[in-house]
């Protein structure tokens, strides 16, 4: 019998949206799910936790199995919810890993036997007949119950016991078998598929050919289940909300203090914000409604700027932290470049205003040096020195083709130093863009769908495309999370608030 894949059955390939989904998300999944079953084990207080409101429960080792599936599901329907390219990827092992060497060496073994059989004299079927068995499953996984004809069909073409008697009488035609399934496997393919089944008829020895449909086989079945995410996503987008709320419902329910990173997280924005004076509490007794919002807006802009090494994420938003921290790096990488190209500007003056491309030149320049920024090779003395002096040339020829005079020697050391002191976080440029750009994405937490996007603060003009798109990206994030956890937040914050009207009066 062939060695089975991962993905062996297109209802295996089901079972893997269950569990593991893309690539690209099954690292946020299983982060989530981790992050919640350290809760879950450990039940103790973390050094950035607020006081437990309620005392840890013990659970049996059912409940917490039970609990885990549950994560894991809620993670998965999210995933293909806020994750439109969400898709089923085939797992493969790691190029030299032990798992692929011994995947290799079983399958070479498997090939290698059944290719003996048939070179028998006279050949032996048994391997063979049982290849037949596993591709008519497989077929048949790929039709629904109503469709008999077909399904009809394929059990007369590949009746294992009529088989094993024509083999066992030395009147089978293994050639006419193969030719059947790769007909069926045409007529059930995606069109994305036609190519590869038609290489199969081109295949005339049998072992190569068993080995090819395999491969096509399996293609097919992640085509399959990809079919049924997109099938899926329509409804689960009309019933997500009110499944996520209620997967995290039980999960709190079994884990009272499941709330605590999300307490902290929006306590500690509130202090932010009003501080302990009473002169910010004043505020919040008059316009409570609102300044919950406001609280709760930037409470999530504050997941742009975490520290991922010391505080932990709040539960409510964990399943998104992977495109939380996306969106970070992207952003502190476009605030350097906005910064830059602030003080060159600056720098060079009217010498360099409106000339065409000039802007997307030195951004194309200072990002392709950035590219690395997030990396642990990546030299930060090194790479600002680089921009400096790769900006102070290009501005040289820029100013030279167009009939000005080039930057004296003075000037370009001058700027060169302005360009390295903005890899200082303290940098007043820096700082100055970095609040342009919360104020800019606060904006977009806080218009309407009926209203335009906000207005662009000054210097941010480079940049402009690229943050309209963060902007989008963010409050589709926000208002989903908002719409699910919503009787969380609200609890949560009126307790919060509500205690600085009282000192307020």
């Amino acid at each position: 019998r062939m060695p089975k894949e991962p993905s062996e059955s297109s209802s295996e390939a089901s079972k893997k949206m269950d569990g593991k989904g893309s690539e690209d998300s099954e690292g946020q999944t299983e982060a989530s799910e981790e992050m919640l079953r350290k809760r879950i084990r450990t039940n103790t207080p973390s050094p950035h936790r607020t006081p437990q409101s309620s005392p840890p429960k013990a659970v049996s080792m059912e409940e917490l199995m039970e609990t885990a599936k549950g994560v894991t599901n809620m993670a998965l329907a999210h995933e293909i919810v806020v994750n439109g390219g969400f898709q089923v990827k085939a797992p493969e092992p790691a190029e030299g890993s032990l798992e692929k060497r011994v995947k290799e060496i079983m399958h070479k073994a498997f090939w290698d036997s059944l290719e003996a059989q048939l070179n028998d004299d006279p050949p032996v079927y048994d391997h063979a007949i049982k290849l037949v068995g596993e591709i008519k499953e497989t077929l048949l996984l790929f039709l629904m119950p109503g469709q008999a004809r077909l399904i009809g069909q394929i059990e007369e073409a590949l009746d294992l016991s009529l088989i094993q008697q024509q083999a066992e009488n030395g009147a089978l035609d293994i050639g006419k078998v193969a030719q059947f399934i790769i007909n069926t496997m045409g007529a059930f393919c995606a069109p994305c598929r036609d190519e590869d089944v038609r290489k199969l008829r081109d295949i005339t020895a049998i072992v190569p050919l068993f080995k090819a449909i395999f491969a096509v086989l399996d293609k097919m079945k992640i085509d399959m289940a990809n079919f049924a995410v997109s099938s899926l996503r329509p409804h689960l987008l009309q019933q997500s909300v009110e499944y996520e709320r209620t997967k995290f419902q039980e999960f709190l329910d079994k884990q009272p203090n499941a709330l605590d990173f999300t307490q902290k997280w929006l306590q500690d924005t509130a202090d932010s914000m009003l501080g302990e004076s009473e002169g910010g509490a004043a505020g919040a007794s008059r316009s409570s409604p609102q300044l919950l919002l406001s609280v709760h807006n930037q409470a999530y802009l504050r997941l742009l700027n975490w520290d991922h090494g010391m505080d932990s994420f709040p539960e409510t938003v964990l399943m998104d932290r992977g495109r939380f921290l996306e969106m970070q790096l992207e952003l502190e990488q476009l605030a350097l470049v906005a910064s830059v190209l602030l003080i060159v500007y600056n720098s060079a003056g009217e010498a360099i205003s409106g000339l065409p491309g000039l802007m997307d030149q030195l951004k194309s320049t200072i990002k392709i040096l950035l590219a690395e920024m997030h990396t642990p090779s990546f030299r930060v003395d090194e790479t600002f020195a680089a921009i400096g002096e790769k900006l102070c040339l290009e501005l040289g020829e820029c100013l030279s083709q167009h009939g000005f005079s080039p930057f004296h020697t003075d000037r370009q050391s001058a700027l060169k130093g302005q360009i390295a002191a903005v890899k200082s976080q303290d940098n007043p440029i820096r700082k100055l863009i970095d609040s342009r750009i919360q104020a800019y994405l606060i904006g977009f937490l806080e218009f309407s769908p009926h209203r335009s996007p906000p207005p662009l603060p000054g210097g941010l003009a480079p940049i402009s495309k690229e943050l309209e798109e963060a902007g989008v990206r963010l409050s589709r994030l926000v208002n989903f999370n908002k719409l699910v956890y919503s009787p969380f937040y609200h609890k949560i914050l009126q307790d919060i608030l509500e205690p600085r009207e009282v000192r307020a009066k």
